[in-house]
């Protein structure tokens, strides 16, 4: 860690506590604000928990993780731990696409649905540690998400479809929502 002096980590290998004190102290060390990103699944697979990173790295930890974590106090101060998930990008993608009959899926259309992503995460989302989305508000992100995808797709003719004068309204009435029939 102290030759290479890397300023993130990311954990996909599901063995647990690979993210040790040691290795988080050692980034916290180098970095002021280390992002530690373990995204290994399940929970027992998790490199490192959310309470670790934060405890080790003394609240300074960026940290979010392939599962879920409560949130964890240090010092008096909330970190609410985010899930660094697919869900953020394929569904949104897929609205996208299906809404405008895209001819194709290109590589672009990726780091336009990660910068609309980043659109949506507030200073009061950061100040608690959240650097996504809260994935209580996952259908209002993948709107935002799908709408500007679409309008790359638009933008780049790759649509079958007429571009509408509301791209965001076009999506929502395409989206799919579940309904039940109460019996």
């Amino acid at each position: 860690m102290k030759a290479l002096k890397p300023t993130g980590i990311i954990g996909v290998s599901t063995v647990p506590k690979l993210f040790n004190q040691q290795v988080i102290e050692a980034m916290a060390e180098i970095n002021d604000r280390p992002i530690i990103f373990p995204y290994s699944n399940p929970t027992s697979r998790s490199e490192c928990t959310a309470e670790e990173a934060y405890r080790w790295s003394h609240g300074r930890a960026i940290f979010a993780s392939g599962s879920p974590f409560p949130p964890v106090e240090i010092d008096g101060h909330k970190f609410v731990p985010g899930q660094g998930n697919n869900v953020y990008i394929f569904p949104a993608m897929g609205m996208a696409v299906f809404a405008t009959k895209a001819t194709r899926v290109k590589e672009e259309m990726f780091i336009v649905a990660a910068k609309a992503i980043a659109e949506q995460v507030t200073d009061q989302n950061l100040a608690i540690g959240l650097i996504y989305p809260p994935q209580a508000k996952i259908f209002e992100a993948s709107l935002h998400v799908a709408t500007r995808v679409a309008g790359y797709i638009f933008d780049k003719n790759l649509a079958r479809v007429p571009r509408p004068k509301d791209i965001g309204a076009h999506i929502r009435e395409t989206a799919y929502r579940p309904t039940y029939r109460a019996e």
